[in-house]
This record gives C-alpha cells, structure tokens and sequence, in this order.
C-alpha cells in the first residue's frame, strides 16, 4: 500500500523517546509521560541502539512479526538487570514513532528488529543516523525514517510533504519506499508500472566495489560505469540463510507469491542449520525449544521446495558456520552475494562483493535473481609492513574499530583492503579483516586478489588450470585514480599492537599493555570469526607452548574452542589438535556458531563473570549476561593460562611455570 503523500501526526497516538535516563523511558511506557523533542537534546538519547537489543536471540525465535513485535527492546536492560519494555509494552503504549540517537541499528542483520517496530504500531523512526542494513531494512518494509528537526515540527503541528523524508534517498530507493516497501515496488516494476532511471555516467576509474557492481547490471540500464550514490539492479550469483532466518523468507514468499514460488540459481544459494545447534543446552532457551523446532521444520520445508544447496545438521553435528563453510564451497571470485546474516560480508575475501540483507530483500531476491543497489562509497586501507610475531588481523581490526570506525569514517562504505603488506596476510586472516566490517557498520569489505588467493583456491576447490584461469578474469582490482569517498588511509602493520575491546561494544578498543590486570572466568575461541584453519593453528601454538611447561588451564577459569567448519575439524584431527587440547584442560566443541550469540558453551551466566573471547562483537548480554573483551585467537589462549587478559608471547609459559 503507497505511503501517504504528506506525514503528520495522528493526535490520538504517542511519541516514543529512547533517552538515556532509563526511567524517563519507563514513565513514557507505563505512566503516560508525553515528551516533545523541543525540550530535548539529541545528546540526550540512547545512541547505538544495536539489533540485539531490539529484538535478542529468543524473541527471533518467532518468525511471525506480529508475535515478535510483543517483545520489542526485551534486549534492554536496566541498572538492575530489569527489562525496561515488558512483554507488549511498545505495543500497548500505542506510539506511532519512535526516537533515538546516533547509529540506530548497529549489529546484525536481523530484520526483526525494524519488524518489531513496525507491527507494534510505530511508522516513524527518527535517529540522528542508521547504521545501513538497519537503514535497508526499514526501507523495505516501508518505514519512514526522519531527524530531529522534522520530529519538531510535526509535533508543532505541522504537516510535511512525503518528499521531504524520501528526498535524502536516491530515486529508486525514494520510489520504493512511497510505493510501501519492497514488495509492493516489486510488484509494480514486474508490471511495467516503474521506469527506473538510466545510468549517465562516461568512463571513470572505479574502485573494486564499483566495478563488481557494474559487472552485475541487470540489462537497459544504460553505460557499466556507476559512481557512488547511482541506483541500479543487479543480479546476485549466491547467497544463503540459516535456521534463524530461513523462515521468515519461506513464509514471506508463500505470502507475496503462493506457494508454488520458485526460485532463481538454487546451485548457488544455500541453507545452513549452524546458530541454533547448540540453544537448546543454554538454561535460557529450554522453554524455546520447540519455536526452535519450528524454524528448522520451515528451514527443511523450504530447502526441499527449492532445491537449494543443503547444510543441515546430520546426527545432531552442523557442516559449520554458514560464512565459512560458503567461503569454501561456492563463493567464487568476482561473485555478487547477499545473505541474511550480517557477517556475510566474510566472502569479501575472496574479492567477492557480499554483505548482509534482512529476510524481506533476501526473498526478493532469490526469487528474482536480482536486487536494488545503491551504489556505495568506499574507503581504502593500504596494508604496508608486516605483522609482528604474537599480533593478529584481529587486532588490526580492533584497531580500524578504535580508530576509523568510531569517527564514522566507515559508516555505510565499501572498505577496501590492498596495498603490499596484504600479500603478508593469509586468507583466513584476510576472512577476518572483511567479516568484521559489519561491526565498522561498514557496508562490506572485499580484498584484492594476488597469488594468495589463487593458491587458497586451488588447493581449497581442487580447481582445475582452466578453472583457474575462468576465476582470475572475474577478478576485480581498482583503476588508478579511482576516488575513495572515506579516503585512503595507510595502516602499518608492523605498528599494530595486542588489542582489546572492552564490554560493551567492538569500538572501545584499548592496547593490553594498558589494561591492567583483568582476571577472567571463561575464553572462548571459536566463532566465523575465529573458528577458521589459521586460528586453530594460533590455539594449538599456544596450548603445545602451555602444555610443555607443565600448564593447565588455570584454575577457576574454563575454555572452550569451536570449530567454525567440518573441513577446520577434520583438519585440526589430522593435526593431534584435540589430543593436544584434551591436555591442556580445554572442553572442544563441534561446530556451530555457539556463545556468540548466546547460544552454546562459553556463555557467561551471570553478571560479574568476566570472559576473553575471539567472536566479533560484544554488545550487552549478546553472549550472557557477564563482562565481554573482545580478543585475538591468541590472546583469548593465552589468557586461558594466565587466568588475566595476557598478550601472547613466545616463551611466556615457561617463566610463568619457572615463577609458580
């Protein structure tokens, strides 16, 4: 249904405010406080709303957002561990929008989070910023976003044209977003009702970003030359969803197109049964477990309708991590990815193009075989040096987190990573530098392709000369002169240093060497992240060095190592790894996602347990309720031993057992 052609208030609905005095918020819930953006500051709201809050792990264990929407912000806690929105709170306080701060919508993907909002009654967000797939997310539902000022004037009373909200969008995400939504501009460019607008553009240099995209043109859209900002439809060659998500797009497609749907490639797109393996063993989600059986029954019943790639669960053991295991099956160079998971950015990598959609655009897309693009901006970190024994690209990125990213210099950008150090760099590293763009809310990362990479391909694909060859003409680099909108920023890797982020969110980045003593309860290695091939070479390195100096685990502390794929565990098998961990007092587990959603050992279980772990991100009760570091794979081993956050060094264990 088109959104009205002017926006105004309906008297007789409320406005929400998120501020950061936490009891205003109550009182606007439960008492009927009414506030007005005039007697406020932005500084007074909550920034960083990210969708873990919105909408935590168990409430999307609802696919069906009128369900869901019952439980919005049930992430939001206050100083005395009491949730801040009961159960049907947002939807009974009848609030028609809602406001926060800078960056609404940090975190994953999960269209539940703007779902929640939606079919709780609100129609307007306003926030200072989004952070992009947030932002994407509302755009296909047909949310109006806004800012401050406009917020004041509507509750002064003033009517404000449509185009005033949408004229910040580029044209095509302006005419989807009057026409409803995602669905209902689909509807209308299949009948021939939409003229999308022609690309103009001469030939200019392009940033790998820009030529990927431009490679992928859906035919008529005028010159492959695209620039930042140009709206275009591109055809996607892969994507995948997980037993979180793959329901939502199952019912959303039976919904809009019957359920004789069909769908596009289905040798390229998958279903994987990895976040939610393991939920049924954390206290929280035993009264879960059957919702949890309902996603991967919906999961099933659309794999065997489709026809699409199958990663489930066999005897109660997951293939892996989703992102991982598609790095190693079918992500190919050059390919233009979307799935539903925010992490999806990881296939950047292998110079792919991917990051992470909601299940409305997902099901858009793998039904038509195409999808809308707004052409991004891209910033470029030149890698120069090498890195120093003991430091890892985690670290680098704990280090892009602390620095770019909290400037917002890659808010929404492509970040682009070459230059001679990356040689240096191996492809499961390069993995982590692209799969933690997201927390940069970034729009994606994507690296270079050298003999790196076409070396990991040929021994991981068992590729063929002529495959090869197909592989490396897809292959995308940047023109010379290609303008970077964010800037091109030289990172010296042989300066990076041991890092941290401290609880609470991936940007609080700080050196271990300036920490302090921080005693530990749990290290917990594993995730897309750091579950890959070279991180269990990182863990094995420093559990054989531990071992061999008479160590254990530390007393009081317990650690856990997940692999991120089959392939990781039969490699690290191959090794004597777990032999080796068995040893070294550390619990393995098969593979899964786990404790980094909260869903698996290594979950904190109360709030003064403190954990070293080397999963991605860290936001408020993601993976329990205790205090989260975020960590290389060689810290968060290293910290094992030592009982305290400890920067690994070679040779460390022996004084350590010398001075016990």
């Amino acid at each position: 249904m088109p959104l009205p052609k002017t926006v105004k208030l309906n008297p007789d609905k409320r406005v929400l405010f998120l501020t950061k005095d936490l009891e205003l918020i109550k009182k606007q819930l439960y008492e009927g406080l009414n506030l007005r953006m005039a007697d406020l500051r932005v500084e007074d709201l909550l920034d960083d709303i990210n969708t873990d809050t919105m909408t935590p792990a168990w409430v999307c264990f609802d696919y069906d957002p009128a369900k869901l929407a019952r439980n919005a912000y049930a992430g939001l806690f206050d100083a005395g561990g009491d949730r801040v929105f009961k159960e049907d709170a947002l939807i009974n306080g009848n609030f028609e929008v809602i406001v926060s701060g800078q960056r609404k919508g940090t975190g994953s993907s999960r269209e539940t989070a703007p779902q929640a909002e939606k079919w709780a009654g609100i129609r307007i967000v306003i926030a200072a910023s989004f952070a992009p797939i947030h932002e994407r997310n509302n755009v296909n539902l047909g949310q109006i976003m806004g800012n401050h000022e406009q917020l004041k004037r509507l509750q002064a009373g003033e009517e404000i044209a449509l185009s005033q909200f949408t004229g910040q969008f580029d044209p095509v995400t302006r005419i989807m977003l009057e026409a409803g939504g995602l669905f209902p501009f689909s509807k209308e460019l299949a009948d021939g009702k939409l003229d999308l607008p022609k690309l103009t553009n001469t030939k200019r240099p392009m940033t790998m970003a820009e030529k990927l995209i431009a490679s992928h043109l859906v035919e008529g859209q005028g010159e492959p030359y695209v620039k930042p900002g140009d709206p275009v439809m591109v055809k996607v060659d892969a994507g995948y969803s997980h037993e979180f998500t793959t329901a939502q797009v199952h019912y959303f497609l039976e919904n809009e197109y019957g359920r004789d749907y069909q769908v596009q490639n289905p040798e390229k797109f998958a279903v994987f049964e990895d976040h939610l393996l393991y939920a049924k063993g954390v206290t929280r989600f035993k009264p879960f477990a059957d919702k949890i059986g309902t996603l991967v029954e919906m999961q099933n019943a659309f794999q065997k309708h489709t026809g699409v790639r199958d990663y489930s669960a066999v005897g109660g053991i997951s293939p892996g991590i989703c992102h991982q295991v598609a790095r190693e099956h079918f992500i190919d160079v050059g390919d233009f990815v979307q799935a539903t998971d925010s992490h999806t950015c990881m296939g950047g990598a292998s110079n792919a193009l991917a990051y992470g959609v909601g299940a409305t655009e997902y099901a858009g897309l793998i039904y038509s075989g195409s999808t809308f693009v707004q052409v991004p901006e891209s910033i470029r970190f030149s890698l120069v040096g090498e890195l120093q024994p003991g430091v890892t690209a985690k670290d680098v990125m704990l280090h892009i987190l602390d620095t770019y990213a909290k400037r917002e210099d890659t808010l929404n950008r492509v970040m682009e990573f070459g230059g001679p150090g990356l040689a240096s760099i191996s492809m499961d590293e390069r993995a982590t530098l692209t799969n933690m763009a997201t927390e940069c809310s970034a729009k994606t990362g994507i690296c270079e392709a050298d003999d790196v990479l076409w070396d990991w391909l040929k021994a991981q694909r068992k590729l063929s000369d002529a495959d090869l060859k197909r592989m490396k003409a897809r292959a995308v680099a940047p023109d010379k002169g290609a303008h970077y909108d964010g800037g091109v920023h030289e990172i010296n890797l042989s300066q990076i240093k041991p890092m941290v982020a401290e609880p609470g969110d991936p940007t609080y980045g700080k050196l271990i060497d300036e920490l302090g003593d921080v005693k530990i309860d749990i290290a917990y290695a594993g995730s897309c992240t750091a579950g890959k091939y070279d991180d269990f070479d990182y863990y094995a390195q420093v559990c054989r060095e531990a071992v061999e100096a008479g160590l254990k685990v530390h007393e009081g502390v317990k650690m856990y190592i997940q692999y991120g794929s089959e392939g990781v565990k039969k490699y690290a098998e191959a090794k004597g790894y777990p032999e080796l961990f068995a040893r070294a007092g550390v619990e393995v587990i098969n593979p899964g996602c786990g404790a980094c959603i909260g869903c698996g050992p290594g979950v904190s279980e109360s709030k003064e347990q403190v954990t070293v772990s080397a999963i991605n991100r860290n936001f408020p009760g993601r993976s329990g309720p205790g205090k989260l570091y975020l960590a290389s794979p060689l810290t968060v081993a290293a910290s094992a031993f030592t009982g305290k956050i400890s920067a690994y060094k070679e040779g460390m264990f022996a004084k350590l057992a010398a001075a016990t």
